[in-house]
């Protein structure tokens, strides 16, 4: 094929590239609005490297946002951060590999009351005198389709709900994968 021919055939080659990706596009959306929006999800919460703090978080997608209830066990009594985290990626031994905390708007970090805050963020958990956190919060406005596949990673000590980027909470203790939970 000669050069004239090969970009005179381009446009024809682009056009058919653009209408087949916009045919697999909307019977891509077609089939997704006929498939259920996930419902409820858990995260089981597994120790980073020289700790071991473990927990069970389930999520249920509520008119309001998300309700995450569960336990987790085996902290220091006391505060500590509680958050969702961009990836959930567990590679690393300290959990650093679940990213920061989710923020799909790029908000500061803050309190759950603020205005504007982190998505993920949550504040603190308290744990009892057995070192027994017991959850029930909402996330409010999230949609659980948005959190599968983040973490949500506990830390050390508390968040102070201020300082930049992530409260100063400091290390991860436990962390866990959002993943779809059985309805069963």
């Amino acid at each position: 094929m000669n050069k004239l021919n090969l970009l005179t055939s381009l446009p024809i080659v682009f056009s058919l590239l653009f209408c087949n990706s916009n045919l697999q596009s909307e019977d891509h959306e077609a089939h997704s609005s006929s498939e259920k929006v996930p419902k409820k999800a858990v995260a089981v919460l597994f120790p980073t490297q020289g700790n071991d703090v473990t927990g069970v978080i389930t999520l249920e997608q509520k008119e309001d946002g998300v309700l995450l209830k569960g336990k987790v066990i085996n902290l220091t009594p006391g505060k500590h951060g509680f958050h969702i985290h961009e990836y959930g990626d567990l590679r690393s031994k300290d959990g650093k590999s679940a990213g920061g905390h989710y923020s799909p708007e790029g908000h500061r970090h803050g309190s759950p009351d603020d205005k504007e805050h982190h998505a993920g963020d949550f504040g603190n958990i308290d744990a009892n005198d057995e070192g027994t956190a017991t959850i029930e919060v909402t996330a409010k406005d999230q949609k659980l389709h948005m959190l599968l596949g983040r973490a949500i990673v506990v830390h050390g000590g508390a968040d102070d709900l201020k300082s930049q980027p992530s409260g100063n909470a400091g290390p991860r203790v436990s962390l866990g994968v959002i993943g779809l939970a059985n309805s069963e």
